[in-house]
């Protein structure tokens, strides 16, 4: 498998991978109004290939939440025949190590807590993703200490 950063020729295969992985609608999330019109952080998109073939990809997007930046982590999409693999789990884990490295210090996911949990995302209390948003599926890692409010565009609409 190999891995390397999303370039601007692999985004059209990325979003027939995110159609594949996702129900009809996906753009409809809240999350994708943060995204909309805002560059992701090419540095943190990541795809995986294995003989060439697209097996699985990563996106990340900046956010500001009370005024301060953070990495909206998402999609993660891995191809249906190569999912329970622990693509997934590897590709997240290179997201957060690359991001470290760069200086992000604040990272959160839309997300299901019990999986998650297991590469440090806990609940992120009082961070309010637009609605309709599940407030127990929005976590966070690394420095979220006395951080509430609203997460808006990098751009610091809502």
């Amino acid at each position: 498998m190999e891995f390397a950063q999303e370039r601007s020729e692999d985004w059209w295969e990325v979003e027939a991978l995110l159609d594949l992985c996702f129900a009809p609608g996906r753009e409809a999330l809240s999350s994708y109004r943060l995204r909309e019109g805002v560059a992701p952080l090419a540095l943190l998109c990541l795809v995986a290939r294995e003989d060439g073939i697209l097996a699985g990809a990563i996106r990340v997007w900046p956010v500001r939440v009370a005024g301060r930046d953070a990495a909206l982590i998402g999609p993660v999409a891995i191809h249906p025949t190569r999912q329970g693999e622990g693509l997934g789990g590897v590709l997240i884990r290179e997201v957060i190590s690359r991001a470290e490295a760069i200086g992000w210090t604040r990272m959160m996911l839309v997300g299901d807590a019990p999986y998650y949990g297991r590469f440090g995302f806990t609940r992120l209390d009082g961070v309010e993703m637009p609605p309709p948003t599940n407030p127990d599926r929005v976590l966070g890692i690394g420095d979220w200490a006395g951080i509430t409010g609203k997460v808006e565009r990098a751009d610091g609409t809502a």
